[in-house]
Parts: structure tokens; sequence; C-alpha cells
């Protein structure tokens, strides 16, 4: 599911749009495999009797439950958290029933870092932040991916609205 273009303003271009990388989802997959494997398992090894039943649904209920706050939340908010990129601002979207984001004009962005651990290097992600002037200061952007790459991007917007800002005679 992409950005849609309707949040944009009138003539701002869409040049980057990222969801946080895949490895947020493993924990989540492995929770559903194992949580169902168990649970199945369990499930099974329930002697017969009068409360086989009763035990079989409660050995479901537990497992649906840490299946909805181990793996579907996780995953979701996975779905719905966005970063993008335009030719004029910074945006960082996320919720699943209620919403917030955040907007970093590049006129603002005075320093753009990344870093990544040995893993997040091998896995191709890492963590950006994004200094600007004002109040709030900075925007960590986490699991973001090639994050060499859009650091790299970023940086070239940054400079190329600097230099249209120059371009324009005050007056």
């Amino acid at each position: 599911m992409a950005y849609p273009s309707k949040l944009l303003s009138e003539n701002e271009q869409l040049v980057l749009d990222l969801r946080p990388h895949w490895k947020a989802l493993i924990t989540p997959v492995v929770t559903l495999v194992l949580t169902l494997g168990i649970a199945g398992y369990g499930a099974a090894r329930i002697p017969a009797g009068p409360q086989q039943g009763l035990y079989r649904i409660g050995v479901a209920v537990l497992a649906l439950a840490l299946l909805l706050g181990c793996a579907v939340r996780p995953f979701l908010i996975w779905l719905t958290t966005h970063f993008v990129v335009t030719d004029r601002r910074v945006l960082v979207r996320s919720g699943i029933f209620s919403r917030s984001g955040r907007d970093v004009p590049l006129s603002r962005i005075n320093d753009i870092t990344f870093s990544h651990s040995f893993v997040e290097r091998l896995l191709g992600c890492g963590t950006l932040v994004v200094e600007s002037a004002g109040e709030r200061g900075q925007v960590t952007l986490s699991d973001i991916p090639r994050v060499e790459r859009v650091q790299r991007q970023l940086y070239d917007l940054v400079e190329s609205t600097d230099e249209r800002r120059r371009a324009i005679p005050e007056g």
C-alpha cells in the first residue's frame, strides 16, 4: 500500500516511499510459527475425556491472544508505518487506529546521519537521524531499508533545495 498522493501538497513530488525494513517482521513470523506449532501439539496431547473440548478451547484462546499481541499487532504497525521523502519535506506517518506524523521541511534540515550495526549492515538497513532547525530538533527513523542510499538521496535533495532558495532573488 503506497503513500496516497492526495496527501501531498500541490506540485509536490514523491521521491521515496519506504516502510520499515522486513527485519521488523522476523519476530512476528517466528512467533506465528511457534505458537501455531505448540498450540497444535498441545491441543493434540490433551487426553480424551469430558473436559477435552474445554481444554482445547483454552489452548486456542491462549494461542489467539499471543498471536494478536505478538504477531498481528507488529505486522499492522509495520504495514501502517511510512517514511516518505518528497522534493519539499520528510514525512513520518504511523499508527493503526490513531495516526501520528511528523514533517520536516527540507529547507530546515541541518544534518543527516545514519548508523547500522553489523547485523543491520548484512541485512541492508539502519537508522537515519535527520536534524533540523527548530524546537523539536531531530527525527530518528529506525529500520530504514538501504539507509546509506536514502541518506545520500536526502542529502542531494537538501542541497538542491538550498540551491533553489539561493537562486530566488529576495525582494
